[in-house]
C-alpha cells in the first residue's frame, strides 16, 4: 500500500523554533548591553531577559563576546531595512516634491532618533577599541547602501525636473547629514531623547536647506512663501 501521508513538518518546526529562540536571545542581549554596557552585562542577565536557561544562550551563541557582536549586527541589519524601506517610499508621481522629501526626512529622523538607534551608536562607540570590526558592520557598507538607494531616488526626481543636481550621490550624502547632524548634537549623542515635534522641526529644516541647494527653479510664489515655524510641518 502506498503511503500518501503528507511529509512531516517536524524538522521545519524545530528549525523555526531554533531561529525564533536565537532571535529572542539576540534581542534580549541588546537590551541588556544597552542598559549595562559590555562590562556590566552577563549571560545570566541575558538569559533571564530572553526567558531561557543560561546553557541555552551558550548553546546558541557561545560566549559574551560573540553575543555582543551578533546582537549589534542584528540591530544594524534591522536599522538598515527600516532606512531602505523609508527611502523606497520616496516617489512623487506628479505630486509635491517638498512634501515627499519632508515625509522621507521625518521617517528617517524618527529612525535615527529612536532609542534603539541611539543605543546602537553608543555601544559601538564605547566598545570600538575592543570590537573595531563593528564600525564597518554599522557604518560601512550599510550606510553606503542607504546613500546609494537615496541617490537613485533623487536622480529620478532630477530627471523628472523636480530637482536640480549633477551628483546624486553627493546630494544623498548631504540630505542624510542634514538630518543626522542635528539629531546627534541635540540628543547629546543619544543620551537625550528627542520629542517627535523636535524631530519634525529637524526634518522640515533639512528639506528647506536641501531644496535651496538642489531644488528646481522655484516660482515667485514659492520663493516668497513664509518659512514654517520650527518644529512644524506645513
Amino acid at each position: 500500500m502506498t503511503d500518501t501521508a503528507a511529509p512531516s513538518t517536524r524538522g521545519r518546526t524545530t528549525h523555526r523554533g531554533r531561529i525564533d529562540k536565537r532571535r529572542a536571545i539576540l534581542d534580549a542581549a541588546f537590551v541588556v548591553f544597552a542598559q549595562a554596557g559590555f562590562e556590566g552585562a552577563c549571560v545570566r542577565k541575558i538569559a533571564a531577559e530572553a526567558g531561557v536557561a543560561k546553557p541555552t544562550v551558550y548553546n546558541h551563541l557561545g560566549d559574551k563576546e560573540t553575543l555582543f557582536r551578533h546582537s549589534i549586527t542584528a540591530v544594524a541589519e534591522r536599522e538598515l531595512a527600516e532606512h531602505l524601506e523609508a527611502v523606497e517610499s520616496l516617489v512623487t508621481a506628479g505630486g509635491d516634491v517638498r512634501e515627499a522629501l519632508t515625509d522621507l526626512a521625518l521617517r528617517l529622523a524618527r529612525n535615527f532618533g529612536s532609542d534603539r538607534a541611539s543605543s546602537l551608536r553608543r555601544l559601538v562607540v564605547a566598545e570600538v577599541s575592543r570590537f573595531p570590526e563593528l564600525l564597518d558592520a554599522v557604518w560601512g557598507p550599510r550606510t553606503n547602501r542607504v546613500e546609494e538607494a537615496l541617490a537613485d531616488r533623487l536622480a529620478r526626481l532630477a530627471l523628472a525636473g523636480c530637482l536640480n543636481m549633477r551628483e546624486p550621490v553627493e546630494a544623498a550624502e548631504q540630505f542624510i547629514a542634514l538630518l543626522s547632524g542635528p539629531i546627534e548634537s541635540r540628543s547629546r549623542f543619544g543620551t537625550r531623547r528627542l520629542a517627535d515635534q523636535e524631530l519634525q522641526g529637524i526634518a522640515v529644516a533639512a528639506v528647506r536647506t536641501f531644496l535651496r541647494a538642489f531644488g528646481a527653479p522655484a516660482t515667485e510664489g514659492e520663493r516668497s512663501a513664509p518659512e514654517a515655524p520650527r518644529g512644524e510641518i506645513t
